[in-house]
């Protein structure tokens, strides 16, 4: 079965010969992956899609291919703004500075947030954000298409599509009291983001991707960073818009939506404006049997394999353990994409990864 073909039979929630399978992964994690494969350097891996070669997620087994444009691509563009390799600011204004940190598997770098171009109230008048039809931004999704399409699921990713990219201009706190206190501000600080997304998102449709995946992290540990009032009032209807246009474009395209943690009190939202598949499932945050209990005929589900505990400092049988789990249940007359919840990390062990991996490609739906 083509990994295309495996991918449209689950999210028509049928049981494809096996589950298909997703995955990402940190730079760092990346040298450790090519080293045990065997692999040549290549160029510098950016887990959101932009300018991959997809060497590694072809390698393992994959069944989904990302190209990403937006500012998610930002979070790893060391390569591309610094001169110093360790500060730089965006093609948006934002200003970024690495962080260091170690695991037992050797020292990684995070990229962190330290500049806000719209931290005044009336910079954003002036403001200029970037262009979203440089053609030049589209020619990696156009050879994944062409190459790669009659083989691949292929999606393309306008992550970070509002609220994120809206807070990283403004400043996190700034952004939280502008929802209560200036919410003329919020408006147009929202639709700078949303208006660039989504002329990147209707781009991409046209060109022919199976999938855009869309969203921003709005949950927390055990609940929502903000209400679910306020997330209707400034969010739901920009993602109502988003996806009735790209569906306008091609109604077959399928719509995805990630947001990190506990968001249970959006999902009928979410559903009631057209979303097909909900990423990434946490499940330390929400039960993904509950989630397929209860709206798994109306949606599909994208991850579900824990990256906070059980990929990173489980052992390989719990890894092993937790997928079986997910394609029993999650899985069950399809419905899933299994992966991990997140890229995968530098402090994961490679015989967890390995077991995850295998367990997937290992396990037909005939014999669970």
């Amino acid at each position: 079965m083509k990994h295309r073909e495996r991918v449209l039979m689950a999210l028509s929630h049928e049981e494809p010969d096996r589950c298909p399978l997703s995955c990402s992964f940190t730079p760092e994690f990346v040298t450790r992956l090519r080293n045990d494969l065997g692999l040549a350097e290549e160029e510098f891996y950016n887990p959101h899609g932009g300018g991959n070669t997809y060497v590694l997620e072809r390698t393992i087994g994959a069944d989904m291919l990302l190209t990403s444009i937006g500012w998610a691509n930002s979070y790893y563009a060391t390569d591309v703004y610094s001169e110093d390799g360790v500060s730089y600011t965006d093609e948006w204004g934002i200003g970024w500075k690495n962080v260091e940190y170690e695991t037992r598997f050797g020292k990684g770098r995070y990229t962190e947030i330290v500049g806000h171009p719209l931290a005044d109230e009336e910079a954003i008048d002036s403001y200029q954000p970037p262009d979203p039809n440089k053609p030049e931004l589209y020619l990696d999704a156009a050879r994944m298409i062409k190459e790669y399409k009659g083989e691949y699921w292929i999606v393309g990713a306008t992550v970070c599509t509002i609220f994120e990219a809206a807070w990283a201009l403004r400043g996190l706190e700034r952004a939280l009291m502008d929802l209560i206190v200036n919410p003329d501000f919020v408006e147009k600080l929202f639709d700078i983001p949303f208006n660039y997304h989504l002329t990147a998102a209707k781009k991409l449709v046209e060109m022919g991707v199976d999938m855009i995946w869309i969203g921003d992290d709005v949950g927390g540990q055990s609940g929502m960073l903000i209400s679910p009032q306020i997330w209707r009032q400034f969010l739901k209807p920009r993602l109502a818009k988003f996806i009735s246009m790209l569906k306008s474009v091609n109604p077959e395209v399928k719509i995805a939506y990630h947001s990190d943690g506990m968001i249970y009190p959006i999902l009928s939202d979410l559903i009631e404006i057209g979303l097909d598949i909900l990423n990434p499932v946490q499940p330390k945050c929400m039960d993904p049997e509950k989630l397929k209990k209860e709206y798994g005929d109306k949606l599909c589900f994208w991850g579900s394999i824990d990256e906070q505990y059980t990929l990173p400092f489980g052992t390989a049988a719990e890894v092993k353990k937790e997928v079986i789990t997910r394609l029993k249940t999650l899985g069950k007359n399809g419905g899933l994409i299994i992966g991990p919840t997140h890229h995968v990390q530098l402090d994961t062990p490679l015989e967890n990864f390995w077991a995850m991996v295998n367990t997937v490609k290992n396990t037909s739906y005939s014999t669970l």
